[in-house]
């Protein structure tokens, strides 16, 4: 499983990717692993303003359906619109073309409560 070093990571298996004042969120290696093939993502909090942990939308994979969380509060700007047509890019390439929100923070403080990458391989390993 991949942990990349420059990713910032949440108890609930997602990880936040901070460029300025706005940050991509994904799910990891390890919870696409454990969700198996990833076939539905609904998000429709696109526009909306939400606090850390609030749900933002919808994972569904063969076995299961899971919540997306927050994990820092902020203003959801973009759904990744590919994985509309290609949920399973999540399990292809979950740091990269299948991240699945983009947020304008609004609380950077928030950022020091997540996991650093050796943190998140405790957690998980």
């Amino acid at each position: 499983m991949k942990f990349p070093e420059n990713l910032k990571y949440t108890k609930d298996h997602e990880w936040v990717k901070v460029e300025g004042d706005e940050a991509y969120v994904g799910i990891t290696d390890f919870a696409q692993n454990e969700l198996g093939d990833i076939v539905y993502i609904e998000v429709d909090t696109e526009g909306e303003t939400l606090e850390k942990e609030e749900t933002f939308g919808t994972i569904e994979a063969v076995k299961t359906v899971s919540d997306l969380f927050m994990p820092i509060t902020g203003e959801v700007l973009e759904f990744n619109e590919k994985l509309e047509s290609s949920p399973d890019l999540i399990n292809k390439d979950p740091y990269n073309e299948g991240w699945i929100i983009k947020i304008k923070i609004s609380n950077k403080e928030e950022l020091e409560e997540l996991l650093s990458v050796e943190k998140y391989k405790k957690l998980v390993e």
